[in-house]
């Protein structure tokens, strides 16, 4: 039997080079070997208030870069989070079994309530259960995650566990899956910190509709490392980040990087780099034009009944298992 696969994106921010290298580049692979399933999840998005024309118009934008990056809606089910009512049934059931101490220790809530837990919103508090329910949902084998979410996966993982030892055997327990090359592309300006969608200094990041000019500016103006070397060195945060990024774009091994430019100059290497994200981006952008709203509902609505059927299984029998039904 295939294994399974489930991933998802919000439709809030730009999406950036990162989450094409960390995330979206792995989904494509990852769709030959897998049943996957890629989620618009657009009720997390509403953790934080959103115009509500906007986040229509972002759902829908999002779609469109899931299919540009070469997620194939006939290999993989594509889809948007509310069209499947079963996430939140499954979330409010696992906030149930869930324990307060375990969502308290989780660092993105620590980091987005910013000291303010008292005024956070209550949904930011506990969306990790609702990406929980997200995954168990699906009989999910494998989740593709960068190292900010390894540990919600955990949460998943436990919340299975504990529900399959409660109630009898019911969920599959998930697996993750971590690139080891790409998982955290870094802020151009501040390479010790993850690239954001959501950085308030946009010439961190690259972003997918970036245009040539800003690209090319952006990475002109990327810091640089003390030395000269241009060389994969993880005590040269700033360097080893820009390097990273031409070989996944290149799909160049490291070896062949380095002796491309050796004896060549930070103004050398940063003119390359720019060139060669902008040839990715410039394909890119274009086949994200391809895609008019009748289109993407052609693919979104079959998906989402694909999904559902599969959701609701998973309900009723959680339902089933609880009593309730």
């Amino acid at each position: 039997m295939t294994k399974r696969i489930f991933s998802g994106a919000q439709p809030t921010g730009q999406l950036h080079i990162g989450n094409y290298l960390g995330a979206l580049k792995n989904w494509v692979a990852l769709q030959d070997e897998y049943e996957a399933f890629y989620c618009i999840v657009n009720l997390h998005a509403i953790t934080l208030p959103q115009e509500p024309a906007a986040l229509r118009k972002a759902t829908l934008d999002l779609a469109r870069i899931y299919l540009a990056a070469g997620v194939d809606p006939e290999r993989s089910t594509i889809f948007i989070q509310s069209d499947v009512p079963e996430h939140a049934e499954l979330a409010w059931t696992l906030s149930c079994i869930a324990r307060m101490g375990e969502l308290e220790r989780m660092t993105q809530f620590k980091d987005k309530g910013k000291g303010n837990a008292e005024r956070a919103g209550v949904g930011l508090f506990t969306y990790p259960i609702l990406m929980a329910a997200d995954i168990l949902l699906y009989q999910t084998d494998l989740v593709p995650v960068g190292q900010d979410q390894k540990q919600h996966l955990e949460l998943t993982r436990d919340l299975a566990e504990r529900f399959n030892r409660d109630y009898g055997e019911t969920f599959r327990v998930p697996e993750p899956y971590i690139p080891q090359a790409g998982a955290s592309i870094k802020s151009l300006q501040e390479p010790e910190r993850k690239m954001s969608k959501s950085d308030e200094n946009a010439a961190g990041s690259i972003f997918l509709l970036d245009d040539a000019d800003t690209v090319t500016k952006k990475i002109k103006r990327a810091v640089t490392d003390s030395g000269t070397t241009i060389e994969f060195d993880e005590t040269r945060p700033a360097i080893n980040n820009l390097l990273t990024i031409y070989r996944l774009l290149t799909n160049k091994r490291e070896e062949e990087c380095v002796a491309h430019f050796a004896g060549k100059g930070y103004g050398a290497f940063k003119a390359e780099l720019a060139e060669a994200t902008v040839e990715f981006l410039r394909p890119f952008q274009e086949r994200v034009k391809q895609y008019d709203d009748e289109t993407l509902l052609a693919i979104l609505k079959p998906g989402a009944e694909k999904a559902r059927a599969i959701a609701s299984e998973t309900l009723a029998n959680v339902y089933l298992k609880l009593g309730i039904k």
